[in-house]
């Protein structure tokens, strides 16, 4: 291997990896990187393949080949400051958890330059606004149908050693979804590789041959008539990862478009329609860190929103605030300590 210059990384494609692209494969190993900063760097000509430019940020690498990567200089976030309010779940000098409301994006891209969560934090927290890229403070995402729980970095430092946390998937994910149907069982899990679908590019599914190890447990808390509420733990972080399992099981997340867009067909109207209409049933609820200075193990939780109280209520009559409760807890989900 080639001995790294400073702030360069090196790295050797295995046979897992051979054949992706290269901006896909800096991106995944990478953390600290979004794949933009990927992007611009190849066009730079701070990436090399065995020594030479690849000249293309899609080129396919090979197993063996050894890449290299140099961070791009500094760019300006293009997040402009708004005065969106926001659930703070804990703060300090280092990291902020949120409680990420569904609807909201995370951070800029095509398409929705204002009202995401990164617009509302840097309002409230200007000092993110020296953190390099377009996404400052940025480790994790959630879709934007999916609320809950949100660990966000306010400098350099914390947002490396949160990065390196997830990247070596030390930290604990706990959701809660309603589904369509019921599982089969109490627990199980799911692990088949997940990858972009063929033919439509915004989806992605767990049924190709060339898909990246994921893992998912689930546990039924309770069934109801033609839909359940499970609780899930992610033990990786593929986009889309409990939409798509969830799906290739046939429970598909209830009020999922993207994943089940026949569902309106088989709920023409009534309560339940009303509160699907309002995007999927997917919760961040629980999520376990390190802090990045302290050390100390941290658990934030948060409460879903009242649309899920609702549906609960209407599948459960009685049990919704129980089934809720219960949820905000680390042991309520599959894989505990």
């Amino acid at each position: 291997m080639t001995e790294p210059k400073q702030d360069e990384t090196v790295l050797i494609v295995d046979d897992h990896d051979a054949g992706a692209r290269l901006d896909r494969y800096l991106t995944a190993r990478l953390a600290v990187h979004s794949r933009s900063q990927v992007q611009r760097a190849i066009r730079l000509g701070l990436v090399t393949v065995d020594g030479v430019f690849p000249g293309k940020t899609g080129a396919e690498l090979k197993a063996g080949q050894e890449v290299s990567f140099a961070p791009p200089p500094a760019a300006p976030s293009r997040a402009e400051p708004e005065d969106i309010p926001l659930d703070i779940v804990f703060e300090d000098e280092h990291i902020v958890a949120v409680d990420k409301p569904p609807g909201m994006v995370v951070h800029p891209a095509a398409g929705h330059h204002s009202g995401t969560l990164v617009n509302a934090l840097v309002n409230r927290y200007p000092g993110m606004r020296q953190l390099e890229g377009e996404r400052p403070g940025i480790v994790h995402r959630l879709d934007k149908g999916t609320s809950g729980v949100m660990v966000v970095a306010l400098n350099a430092k914390a947002r490396e050693r949160l990065s390196a946390q997830f990247l070596a998937r030390t930290v604990f994910k706990g959701y809660i979804a309603i589904i369509v149907g019921g599982m089969k069982g109490e627990t199980g899990s799911i692990t088949r590789p997940i990858c972009r679908h063929p033919t439509d590019r915004k989806r992605f599914y767990s049924r190709g041959t060339d898909g990246r190890p994921s893992e998912t447990l689930w546990r039924q808390v309770a069934r109801g008539d033609g839909f359940s509420l499970v609780a899930v733990t992610i033990l990786t972080g593929r986009t889309h990862q409990i939409r798509v399992h969830l799906k290739d099981e046939d429970r598909p997340v209830a009020g999922d478009d993207l994943y089940n867009s026949r569902w309106r067909q088989r709920m023409p109207g009534g309560p339940l329609a009303d509160v699907l209409e309002e995007g999927p049933m997917l919760h961040a609820a629980c999520l376990e860190v390190d802090h990045p200075t302290s050390g100390e193990r941290l658990c934030f939780s948060a409460t879903p929103s009242p649309r899920f109280h609702r549906a609960l209520e209407i599948l459960f009559p009685g049990q919704g605030t129980e089934l809720l409760t219960a949820a905000a807890g680390r042991d309520y989900f599959p894989g505990g300590r």
